[in-house]
């Protein structure tokens, strides 16, 4: 992880959480105390999340710890752009590529289910772990810009008014 390196305005560095236990590495990210998530983009901490889970944890999560999640996630609806990456795919669910006993139906079941019981949060399967880095390494940047757009039109919109 680069903590030195200077950034463009177009490029702000990733917001990596100090909690974070098994950190993706970015060209150019910091570690910080994030109020939601484990990455963010520094600027829009409190306005651009992605949460990690590899799939065994993302299993115990919908299993066992659905209350807990729902309360961590509620922080993210506010959030301007939220997301879980999952580090896994469709295809590692039916083929029961996991240490769960829970069958591929219900996980199948379950994880929809939550994708649209979470909405405005976004759930994505990424794939593998390095796919999963690269997703989120996107959707972080995508959503910055996203936000930017809307922060300008705000301003024009203020300007129009004032």
């Amino acid at each position: 992880m680069s903590k030195a390196k200077t950034t463009s305005a177009s490029a702000p560095r990733i917001v990596i959480d100090t909690r974070e236990q098994r950190p993706y590495e970015f060209d150019d990210s910091i570690l910080s105390a994030l109020p939601a998530g484990d990455y963010s983009v520094e600027g829009y901490e409190a306005r651009v999340a992605v949460e990690r889970k590899s799939l065994d944890d993302w299993i115990g999560t919908v299993l066992r710890d659905r209350d807990r999640f729902a309360r961590e996630l509620a922080r993210l609806h506010d959030y301007s752009f939220a997301a879980v990456v999952i580090e896994g795919s469709w295809e590692d669910v039916a083929e029961r590529r996991y240490r769960s006993d829970v069958s591929p139906a219900a996980l199948f079941g379950l994880t929809t289910e939550l994708m649209i019981r979470l909405r405005p949060v976004l759930v994505v399967m990424g794939g593998s772990r390095p796919t999963a880095r690269v997703v989120t390494e996107r959707l972080l940047r995508f959503a910055v810009k996203v936000c930017r757009e809307a922060d300008e039109l705000q301003a024009a919109a203020a300007e129009v008014t004032a």
